[in-house]
C-alpha cells in the first residue's frame, strides 16, 4: 500500500474517535497491553513524561519537548489530534514519523492486530511507542488522548506526570462533575513519581492530593507559592509573549494567546522538577526552548497568525474552559471589525461557548468535515438565540474565503471553535 492508502486503511478499519465519537472509545487497557507485550514493551527503553489535562496539554507537551531538545536530548513527542497530516502525532526532534515507517508498520503487523480490533488511538499509540524505541530516543513526552486512568498511554511509568487543568469536557466518558473528571485525570499519578498540577480548584485539589498521598507521589501545585514561576506576561508586538518570572528574569515565549501564561507557568514548574532530577542541568535550555517551540516542534493552531492585514488568527480552543481565555482576547482586539468563522463538534457545550462570543462580531457559521460536527444550521440557530447574526456555509474553506474577501486591512478574522475547523482551514490553505 502507498502511504495515502495506509492512512485510509487505518481510518476505515479502526474506530476513529475524531470521526465517529463515542463508538470509537474502548474502555479498558486489554488491547493496549496485548499490543505492548507483542512489541516487547518499547516504552520501557526510554524515559517518559506524561501530560494530561482538559486544556493546554498540547502546548505544555510541545514546550517541554522543545526544552529537552535544547538540552541536547533526542526527544519523542506523541500528541493528538493531528491537524493536517497523521504523521504530526508522532515526532522525533520535531520531525514527523516517516511515511515509510507508517506503511511498513501496518504491512508487517496487521495480521496480529486485526483480530484484536483495536481503536485507531490504541494502534497509533503502539506505533508511536515502538517508533520511539526504534529511533532510540532518550526521552519521550506523551500526551494523554482522553482522560487518563483508562487512556491507552497510561501503561507508561514516567519520570514526571503533569496535569494542566480540569474543566468540563468529554463528560459522557469522564463524568459530568469536576470531581469525576479530576478522578480520571488523577489516574496518571504513579507511585513515587512527581506530579505537577498546573491549575486546580476546590473540587479537583482534594482528589489530586488523595491520589498522590495514596501512592506516595510528590505533588506540586504550580499556581501556589513558592512554586509559581510566571508573575505576569504581555503580548509582544512581533508575536509571542514576554514573561516576568519570579526569579526577576524576563523571558520570551514564541507561543501566542493569553492562555499561554497559565500553560507556561505549568511548563516552567515542570521544567524545574526536571532540573531537580538533573535531567535539565541549567536554566538556559529552559529559556531558549520556550522561545523556539514552533521552530523546534512544529506546533500549529495556538492563536496562530496566518495573515497580518487583515489580521487572521486560528485557534484550536474547543470548550468553555478554552473560550474563557479566547473570548477575552478577542474582545480586546483593536481591529475595526471582527469576522468570526465558527463551528463546533457535538460533544461540546455549544450553548456555553456561544454565550462567550462577541456580540459585535460578524459570524460565518460553518461545520468541519467530521461526522461529529454540529450541523451548521444548528450552530446558526444557537447563535441566533444568543443575539448573534451571521451567514451559513457548509464547509470551512467557503466560510473562510468569504470572511477574508469581506475583510479590509484593518479587520480581525478568527477561525475556530474546534480543532477540526482549524484542521480543515490549514489543510485547505496548503498549496
Amino acid at each position: 500500500m502507498s502511504y495515502e492508502e495506509t492512512i485510509e486503511y487505518l481510518f476505515k478499519s479502526t474506530p476513529v474517535f475524531e470521526h465517529v465519537g463515542a463508538s470509537a472509545y474502548k474502555e479498558g487497557l486489554d488491547n493496549t497491553r496485548a499490543l505492548d507485550e507483542f512489541f516487547g514493551h518499547p516504552h520501557r527503553k526510554y524515559k517518559t513524561i506524561h501530560v494530561a489535562g482538559t486544556n493546554g496539554k498540547g502546548s505544555c507537551s510541545h514546550t517541554l519537548a522543545a526544552i529537552l531538545q535544547t538540552a541536547g536530548y533526542k526527544v519523542g513527542l506523541y500528541t493528538s489530534p493531528h491537524l493536517v497530516d497523521f504523521r504530526e502525532r508522532i515526532k522525533v526532534d520535531g520531525r514527523c514519523v516517516e511515511e515509510s515507517y507508517v506503511v511498513d508498520f501496518v504491512e508487517a503487523y496487521r495480521s496480529f492486530f486485526e483480530p484484536l480490533h483495536p481503536s485507531f488511538f490504541e494502534l497509533t499509540t503502539a506505533m508511536a511507542f515502538k517508533y520511539f524505541a526504534d529511533t532510540q530516543v532518550d526521552i519521550a513526552v506523551i500526551e494523554v488522548g482522553l482522560g487518563g486512568r483508562l487512556d491507552c498511554t497510561n501503561i507508561i511509568m514516567p519520570i514526571l506526570s503533569v496535569i494542566t487543568n480540569i474543566s468540563l469536557d468529554h463528560v459522557s466518558f469522564l463524568g459530568n462533575t469536576l470531581e469525576k473528571i479530576a478522578g480520571e485525570k488523577a489516574g496518571i499519578i504513579k507511585p513515587n513519581v512527581p506530579v505537577v498540577i498546573g491549575e486546580s480548584n476546590s473540587a479537583a485539589t482534594p482528589i489530586f492530593l488523595q491520589k498522590a498521598q495514596a501512592v506516595n507521589a510528590p505533588i506540586v501545585f504550580a499556581e501556589d507559592k513558592p512554586h509559581r514561576m510566571v508573575v505576569s506576561s504581555q503580548a509582544a508586538e512581533t508575536g509571542g509573549r514576554f514573561y516576568e518570572l519570579s526569579s526577576g528574569r524576563r523571558a520570551f515565549g514564541d507561543l501566542m494567546g493569553d492562555y499561554q501564561e497559565a500553560n507556561m507557568n505549568t511548563t516552567l514548574v515542570a521544567a524545574m522538577e526536571l532540573r531537580r532530577q538533573g535531567v535539565v542541568e541549567t536554566d538556559e535550555p529552559v529559556i531558549q526552548g520556550m522561545s523556539n517551540v514552533v521552530k523546534l516542534t512544529g506546533l500549529l493552531g495556538r492563536w496562530q497568525c496566518l495573515n497580518k492585514r487583515p489580521y487572521v488568527v486560528c485557534d484550536t480552543g474547543h470548550n468553555s474552559g478554552g473560550w474563557n481565555y479566547l473570548s477575552r482576547q478577542m474582545a480586546r482586539q483593536p481591529n475595526k471589525t471582527k469576522r468570526i468563522v465558527f463551528g463546533m463538534v457535538d460533544d461540546k457545550d455549544l450553548d456555553a461557548v456561544m454565550a462567550m462570543l462577541p456580540h459585535d462580531g460578524i459570524f460565518y457559521w460553518t461545520q468541519p468535515s467530521t461526522h461529529r460536527a454540529f450541523p451548521v444550521e444548528e450552530v446558526a440557530a444557537c447563535g441566533g438565540r444568543h443575539g448573534l447574526r451571521g451567514v451559513v456555509f457548509h464547509d470551512v474553506m467557503s466560510a473562510y474565503r468569504q470572511a477574508f474577501a469581506d475583510a479590509d486591512a484593518e479587520d480581525f478574522v478568527f477561525v475556530g471553535g474546534s480543532s477540526y475547523v482549524v484542521a480543515d482551514l490549514l489543510s485547505g490553505l496548503q498549496p
